[in-house]
């Protein structure tokens, strides 16, 4: 039997056989683990879209439920929470602000101690309790008017007690929780399930924003056509429940695809905080050197980019 060696394998020769088997299929994914934290060499069982479709589908849940709350908050705060607008619009803003400033604290406790897939996970619990809570909210009873001696003949004596404002404005407030963690997680654990050094993969890396960014697009239309509309018209606790099913069943789907993700992990287990202060020292320190020759001809070489990724 002759043998003939060529650059990427061994063959036999007149059989086409590779010697040493399918190469791509055994190639470690660097910086990536399994659930049980062995490194990725199987490509088909771990990660890709198959993996990345628990994460879009995720995020159109998110999206559904965020855009269920917040795009008709102000019609409830002026309803039944009877609330002037000047102030229902004062403590939309204060709750959306704190909803875009905790991912930041999101994604430092995912790079320092929960790692990004947990992250999501306990955030969509906060999420789903947060929702529970504003349904429940609606349903609690309301104080009678002293001007108003029949309760039920007159539906402007009804007036939320203190408790309902403050549980509602709790449970709001647990639904940023829950925001913190998805927003600054779930686009790139997404991302992880794909090696971008891979040429097939990384197609399908810019391919996969490109489906997040739909769903989320999605997840948001249908709930400003449909919960808007039962939440107006119907029932506002039916308008809450509704998302806090589609978040939950979400979460166990998502929770379904534990054992295909792709896991991320760094080996510097600075946080990140310490990585940050030391760029600082360092620029610090530099401020008055002046670069060496090589260094500074180096800088003022021109860097030819691939664009291919984005074909």
């Amino acid at each position: 039997m002759v043998v003939s060696r060529s650059e990427d394998d061994v063959v036999i020769a007149g059989l086409g056989v590779p010697l040493l088997g399918d190469t791509n299929s055994n190639v470690v994914v660097e910086g990536v683990v399994d659930y049980k934290g062995h490194a990725v060499s199987d490509r088909s069982k771990y990660g890709g879209w198959k993996s990345a479709s628990f994460v879009i589908g995720i995020e159109i849940a998110e999206r559904f439920a965020y855009y269920g709350i917040s795009s008709n908050l102000i019609t409830y705060l002026t309803g039944p929470l009877n609330q002037s607008t000047v102030n229902a619009a004062k403590n939309v803003n204060v709750w959306s602000g704190v909803g875009h400033i905790l991912p930041l604290l999101g994604a430092f406790v995912a790079d320092s101690y929960l790692g990004r897939y947990r992250t999501i996970v306990f955030s969509s619990l906060f999420y789903v309790l947060g929702l529970a809570l504003l349904t429940l909210s609606t349903i609690i009873p309301k104080e009678r008017s002293p001007d108003c001696p029949d309760i039920e003949k007159n539906s402007s004596c009804k007036s939320p007690s203190s408790f309902q404002v403050v549980f509602f404005f709790f449970s709001l407030y647990v639904v940023a929780i829950g925001l913190a963690g998805h927003k600054s997680c779930v686009q790139a654990f997404g991302a992880d399930q794909f090696d971008g050094r891979d040429p097939v993969e990384n197609k399908s890396k810019s391919s996969f924003f490109n489906w997040w960014y739909f769903g989320l697009c999605a997840g948001a239309t249908i709930s400003l056509f449909i919960i808007n509309y039962i939440e107006e018209n119907l029932n506002w606790g039916l308008g809450f429940g509704i998302p806090c099913f589609f978040m939950a069943v979400a979460l166990l789907v998502f929770l379904l695809g534990t054992k295909t993700y792709r896991y991320s992990f760094k080996d510097d287990k600075r946080s990140p905080f310490v990585r940050l202060a030391q760029v600082f020292v360092a620029a610090a320190r530099n401020w008055r050197s002046s670069p060496s020759s090589s260094t500074a001809l180096e800088q003022a070489k021109p860097t030819s980019h691939n664009n291919h990724q984005f074909k």
